[in-house]
């Protein structure tokens, strides 16, 4: 089950992106808007349908530690083995914006849950800087962005088209959104429930499997997603990618999950992944800011403190 609800959850999430990215730019909308919200939102759906199932099944342990644990495999697998194929290059938003957004929401998360919950008004809360920095990314883009670059955007998006234009495309785009979704509901449903089986059967909390299993599976996407752009040499887009999904995580899932189902926060959260969150967040600014690149011995930092941190998990149980 838990295999099967993987593979829905990448096919789901990349037909969603595709069907909503082409309906978005037949409505002549933005390029810029499609990538900062459609395609940035799209990339964090699995990660945002597991946790809303997980809490509505009652496995609140799964979902909060699906939000953590998948911000750490963004930032010490994904990011750290990018690293160490390509040295990643930096550009000047990951510094001014993005990471102190990542930083600031991590820190927010983490002292929201000191208190053994994350309940609805903080959820609306961590919702709400989710919505201020859409705006603020989507308003700063249209700013910088020049048209001719804006057309490049637009030629690069790929769609569910299949070539077609018109009310065939648009129908196209639109089936391609509800099987996306279809795909995402089935996916999460049997994903929750094979990992709170495996959980059962060995003995383990939920909290463990989302914060390991469940992570690690919702965060291929991101992990493809970057190992591709790398591949291209678009180290660039690597680390947006990196920096945007994990946001979404803390601010956008969190907080709608948290809205929806106040979110019980176990002890061991708190006293050890929480912590591990926060210094994720903080240790990549001396590293992006060291000559504006994460190079090959840097992502090795990154790779290994994630091994610890499991070492950690498995020795802890």
């Amino acid at each position: 089950m838990v295999l099967a609800g993987l593979g829905m959850l990448v096919v789901g999430g990349e037909t969603l992106v595709r069907g909503a990215s082409g309906i978005a730019l037949l409505a002549k909308i933005s390029p810029t808007v499609v990538g900062l919200t459609i395609v940035a939102a799209g990339t964090s759906a699995p990660e945002l349908v597991v946790s809303l199932q997980a809490a509505a099944e009652g496995s609140t342990g799964l979902a909060m530690g699906n939000v953590i644990g998948s911000n750490l495999f963004n930032i010490g697998m994904t990011l750290g083995l990018a690293a160490m194929i390509l040295p990643l290059t930096i550009v000047g938003n990951a510094v001014r914006l993005e990471w102190p957004v990542m930083a600031i929401a991590s820190a927010q998360l983490f002292l929201l849950s000191r208190d053994g919950t994350v309940d609805r008004l903080e959820g609306g809360f961590l919702l709400g800087g989710m919505v201020v920095f859409i705006v603020y990314s989507v308003w700063i883009a249209r700013r910088t962005m020049v048209p001719a670059v804006q057309e490049q955007a637009a030629a690069s998006l790929v769609t569910a088209s299949l070539g077609r234009t018109g009310r065939p495309a648009v129908a196209l785009n639109l089936g391609a959104v509800v099987f996306g979704i279809a795909m995402l509901g089935l996916g999460s449903t049997a994903l929750v429930r094979g990992s709170v089986g495996i959980a059962s059967a060995m003995g383990l909390s939920d909290t463990v499997i989302g914060l390991t299993v469940v992570a690690a599976g919702t965060g291929t996407p991101e992990l493809v997603t970057t190992l591709l752009a790398v591949r291209r040499g678009r180290s660039d887009m690597a680390i947006a990618n990196i920096l945007g999904s994990s946001i979404f995580n803390v601010l956008g899932i969190a907080g709608a999950t948290a809205l929806l189902h106040p979110l019980p926060v176990p002890d061991e959260v708190i006293e050890r992944d929480g912590w591990w969150l926060v210094g994720s967040a903080l240790i990549l600014f001396p590293l992006m800011r060291s000559d504006m690149k994460v190079n090959r011995l840097e992502g090795l930092v990154l790779f290994g403190g994630y091994v610890v941190y499991l070492g950690w998990l498995v020795y802890s149980l």
